[in-house]
């Protein structure tokens, strides 16, 4: 049975990121996955590089999505270059219509320090001139970020491939752990044992269940959310547009997102004509002209949902070599950065860039 210095369990955008930095730091590192990298949550999602409305959030999501949304440029200019895959990151910014707790926005940017303000109607329809008419004001985030999450994932995995300290074994599902002596000496999959010195189990809506075969009890729980994809003319929609918890994300070459539901029906992922008319009306409600334009494709993921959304970051009680990093609900791109980094850290013995004690899974079971 080969060993490898570190197994990490699930090949989404938090499995890619942790796998990434290990082998930077020069360690060999299995990633392993039971369908093929990125093509769960990490695919389905926005892109939004932050909490839709992050002032309604704690200090745990907040510290996470601050340290990682100053990360993610560097990152997709990185990942273009080793990979020749664009994850396309524009930071165009972000306007809120119809927001019912400005105030405390506004006063939260201000503590903080982040740019955020209160804009009347000419700034609104100047820059987007398609948005629903008749708004007196909106908030105004201008350094707000998206990416074009499939092509980050694929820029992740192409990446991955190309590094010789990297074994990816896609289409290998995880069956369970074998452990002794107060440590996890494998990883069993489908297609046999996979030894390892230290394993990450990153397995998004899928977590609690691998735990569960250790009588762990890991509160994470699958969250569906639909979404639907207009093919829109280039320039109909400049930048990222919310309003009553729905949003419009553009693409570069004018496709149009829009998003999404929460649903709680377990690990079910079909979509319906429900929930594809309400988020076509959102939409339009949002962007009239979205009207005439086709409605390309419908799709559903599975948040990782967690309580209050805070993600379990850390080592597995009882196991001294058995990790997690999951739980991140609708901010798993969001956090990804500065999650995979604080991990990172304590696995590799650096001092962390956030104190680990709010993500600890001692505690919190």
């Amino acid at each position: 049975m080969a060993g490898t210095e570190f197994v990490v369990v699930g090949g989404g955008v938090i499995g890619m990121m942790t796998t990434l930095q290990l082998a930077e730091a020069g360690h060999t590192v299995t990633l392993v996955e039971r369908g093929l990298c990125g093509r769960e949550s990490s695919w389905a999602g926005g892109g939004i590089v932050s909490p839709l409305y992050p002032w309604r959030y704690g200090p745990a999501v907040s510290q996470l999505s601050r340290w990682s949304e100053g990360f993610y440029p560097e990152l997709a200019r990185r990942l273009k270059e080793e990979s020749g895959i664009d994850p396309e990151y524009r930071q165009k910014g972000l306007l809120y219509l119809r927001v019912d707790d400005a105030d405390a926005a506004l006063a939260w940017a201000d503590e903080l320090g982040k740019p955020l303000e209160r804009v009347g109607a000419d700034f609104l329809y100047a820059r987007e001139p398609e948005a629903a008419p008749g708004f007196e004001e909106a908030l105004w985030m201008p350094t707000l970020g998206s990416i074009r999450n499939p092509r980050l994932v694929r820029a992740l995995q192409a990446r991955l491939a190309a590094m010789p300290e990297v074994t990816l074994r896609e289409g290998a599902e995880v069956t369970g752990f074998e452990v002794a002596g107060g440590r996890a000496l494998a990883v069993k999959t489908d297609a046999g044992p996979i030894a390892a010195g230290q394993v990450v189990v990153c397995g998004g809506a899928w977590a609690a269940g691998l735990l569960e075969t250790l009588g762990v009890a890991l509160p994470v729980r699958p969250v569906k959310g639909q979404m639907i994809l207009f093919k829109a003319p280039p320039g109909l929609v400049q930048r990222v547009v919310l309003m009553d918890g729905r949003y419009v994300i553009p693409r570069a070459d004018g496709r149009v997102l829009a998003g999404s539901t929460l649903e709680e029906c377990g690990f079910d992922k079909t979509t319906d004509a429900r929930a594809r008319e309400s988020l076509w009306a959102s939409a339009t409600a949002i962007i009239p002209a979205l009207a005439d334009c086709e409605v390309e494709h419908h799709w559903a993921g599975l948040r990782p949902g967690s309580p209050d959304g805070v993600p379990f970051i850390g080592g597995v009680p009882g196991i001294d070599n058995l990790h997690v990093n999951a739980g991140h609900y609708r901010n798993g791109l969001v956090l990804a950065p500065a999650s995979t980094r604080l991990l990172v850290d304590r696995l590799l013995g650096r001092e962390p860039i956030l104190d680990p004690a709010p993500y600890s899974l001692a505690g919190r079971l």
